[in-house]
């Protein structure tokens, strides 16, 4: 695969979050094929659709772009891999809490959709916790299939966003 931008955006609500983030960072700047890699600051923002007992459980959130020659399916493997490797349990519990999820955004401009990866992110468009990070590093960019910029698609939400420092 020639090379292509990756959209990559973190969550964690598990401590230490910030470390966790920082770590899968540092991971994915290792893998081969990846180069490039530059990271907003982070944000930290309330747990959406979780259940009463895990509300207090506030998310750090941040978004990677980077070159990549990886496929879509590599891509997604690696990530996976680093997933594992900090700790994420995958209790297929939509907004568990986790110490890690990192999810491909965008991947150049492809639009796929298979069993295991949709691309883009069929919710990114509608997350201010990825459009906002993403808006700091690409304020012009448009989603494939998005008319409106990050930047206006995150205008046409609101959101309670609490940008932190960010040693990235």
């Amino acid at each position: 695969m020639q090379t292509a931008q990756a959209i990559l955006a973190f969550g964690s609500n598990i401590e230490p979050r910030r470390s966790t983030i920082e770590q899968a960072c540092r991971a994915l700047r290792q893998l081969p094929g990846i180069s490039n890699l530059r990271v907003s600051t982070l944000q930290e923002t309330a747990p959406v659709g979780v259940p009463e007992s895990e509300r207090h459980l506030l998310f750090l959130n941040a978004v990677a772009v980077c070159e990549t020659s990886l496929s879509p399916e590599k891509l997604s493997e690696a990530v996976h891999r680093i997933e594992d490797s900090l700790g994420r349990q995958r209790s297929g519990s939509y907004g568990a809490a986790r110490t890690i999820d990192i999810d491909i955004i965008a991947l150049g401009d492809l639009i796929i959709a298979t069993p295991m990866l949709t691309l883009p992110h069929p919710r990114a468009h509608l997350r201010a916790f990825v459009l906002a990070p993403l808006a700091e590093l690409l304020p012009d960019y448009r989603l494939p299939g998005q008319k409106q910029t990050v930047t206006e698609l995150l205008q046409s939400l609101s959101s309670d966003l609490r940008p932190l420092i960010s040693d990235h």
